[in-house]
């Protein structure tokens, strides 16, 4: 998903546990404790699923909503969350059929039926959002409800389907409650999670209470949490220092992270999962003036990855030389086999030989949050210094006009983080560079399609290496992406704060239910 997760994610977790300071009175939770406040720079773009493929959403999603499938700590295959059970049918891989718990309930106490979920992904395929999870359900053909029953027919086989529905794009939504054809826009949530949304300010914070008839893999809250937004990480720095937080999870600025040790007071810390990445899209669309591959190679053959690491993240990201991150099955180095070097005299080649002898102008688009302009900033410094491109980097303030922009054309190029929804290569290629790609940059290639589809057949998914492989290959001949970086999921917690080590494994799944007081 937009940010901005195989068996690595389950490794194990780094922890500092130091001094013990005093402690403030907080409000008191319905379940007995006092409320947690967490804080994050994410930005959530919208509460209803149908409109939301990114991080800082679907993060709140794991907590009002429910999925059918869900993914537990330390795992790396879906297991029964509002289903009780859920299998494919037949050996095709085509048709995938799930029986919902007897005593699933929205939290207005109506029951969940298997008439929501169905309409609950109808509505995502009939809205069909610029900002929706509609391409992760490329395959979804059509859904049928029956008692409790329902049945998934795909167009292809599909063995990343069950962790698609394991996702936050496969919420469950009271079909009362959600419109059929539009996205919901009150600022209400009507879901079967863990937690109810009693208050909600865009930007600012979202309270929330345990939901006392919850039914899933997730447990009943011991206290109330309160999620408070911040525009960046220099601010969500600032309420850590100023005990305005209590957990501080995505993402404090690169300095502070970078300094993390165990003789820090009043402080423990994670690091886990190495695998949300960082890339730089390109813009295909006609009459682009980086629609030449010449000139995104050229692109890739300058980049300094390193220097981008060292610099700007302090370290505390690693150079990416494939969309697949390492750690993840089938992960490959493509962009280093091809350029192991920055080398401006490839470059020039590369753009010579294409018949282009002046300066490439292009405009950068970037979303204006943590260091991220200070990285477009860097690489806009790298290429110029050839010579060979002339860059404007273009800040955008907020998330949502961001997403617009880019999903427009707007931007010769943009930077875009990434955290994959399940733990499968797949996912770190198909919503990115296959058909109906949730970049939203124009590009399609036919070999890339067929080889996308031909991995998802195999539910062995080790014998999906090699396309995999190859599908790496491509991507780096023709460069519609170009991977920057990777890193680890950071997540700060006071010394009185328990399940700080369960809040979040790079699944997507952010636990606050794991919260508690000592």
């Amino acid at each position: 998903m937009r940010s901005v997760r195989s068996k690595v994610i389950a490794a194990g977790l780094v922890l500092g546990v130091v001094g013990v300071g005093t402690w403030q009175l907080l409000p008191q939770g319905v379940g007995g404790g006092k409320t947690v406040r967490v804080g994050t720079s994410d930005v959530v773009s919208s509460l209803d699923p149908a409109g939301a493929y990114d991080a800082g959403s679907w993060a709140l999603f794991s907590n009002v909503y429910q999925s059918l499938l869900t993914i537990k700590p330390g795992s790396d295959a879906p297991v029964p969350d509002a289903a009780s059970t859920c299998n494919f049918i037949g050996d095709k891989l085509t048709t995938y059929q799930c029986e919902l718990r007897p005593d699933v309930k929205f939290s207005s106490g109506r029951q969940v039926t298997a008439e929501d979920v169905k309409y609950s992904f109808d509505r995502i395929k009939a809205i069909n959002s610029d900002q929706g999870p509609g391409p992760l359900f490329n395959t979804l053909e059509s859904v049928k409800a029956e008692g409790r029953t329902v049945t998934f027919n795909l167009s292809a086989g599909d063995a990343t389907f069950p962790f698609k529905i394991a996702t936050g794009a496969a919420s469950i939504v009271d079909k009362g409650k959600y419109p059929a054809k539009g996205l919901r826009e009150d600022e209400k949530v009507d879901g079967s999670g863990p937690f109810t949304l009693e208050d909600y300010k865009a930007g600012e914070s979202a309270e929330l209470e345990p939901n006392s008839s919850y039914k899933g893999q997730g447990k009943i809250s011991d206290s109330a949490v309160t999620v408070r937004y911040f525009k960046d990480s220099a601010q969500l720095e600032q309420a850590w220092a100023d005990h305005g937080i209590d957990v501080a999870h995505r993402d404090m600025p690169p300095a502070v992270l970078a300094g993390l040790n165990p003789g820090m007071e009043d402080t423990r810390y994670q690091a886990s999962g190495g695998t949300e990445i960082r890339s730089m899209v390109f813009n295909l669309r006609p009459g682009s003036p980086v629609a030449q591959p010449a000139i995104r190679q050229a692109v890739a053959a300058v980049l300094d990855r390193a220097k981008l690491a060292g610099d700007i993240y302090k370290g505390t990201v690693t150079p990416l030389y494939s969309l697949v991150p390492a750690g993840i099955a089938a992960h490959s180095t493509p962009f280093f086999d091809a350029w192991p070097s920055p080398n401006g005299l490839t470059a020039k080649k590369l753009l010579k030989d294409a018949g282009i002898n002046t300066a490439v102008s292009l405009t950068l688009g970037v979303n204006a949050r943590g260091a991220t302009v200070a990285e477009a900033e860097e690489l806009k410094r790298q290429l110029e210094l050839t010579g060979l491109f002339h860059v404007t980097v273009k800040p955008v303030e907020k998330w949502s006009d961001f997403q617009k922009a880019y999903a427009a054309g707007e931007f010769d190029a943009y930077t875009i983080g990434w955290i994959a929804d399940f733990p499968d290569p797949d996912n770190f290629l198909a919503p990115l560079v296959g058909a109906d790609s949730s970049m939203n940059n124009g590009y399609t290639d036919k070999a890339v399609d067929d080889l996308i589809t031909r991995t998802q057949s195999f539910s062995d998914r080790g014998a999906a290496a090699n396309d995999f492989r190859d599908l790496q290959k491509l991507v780096a001949q023709q460069v519609p992406m170009l991977p920057l970086w990777q890193k680890k999921d950071y997540v700060m917690s006071r010394e009185g704060v328990t399940g700080g080590q369960h809040l979040s494994d790079g699944t997507g799944v952010w636990r606050l239910w794991e919260l508690n007081w000592l």
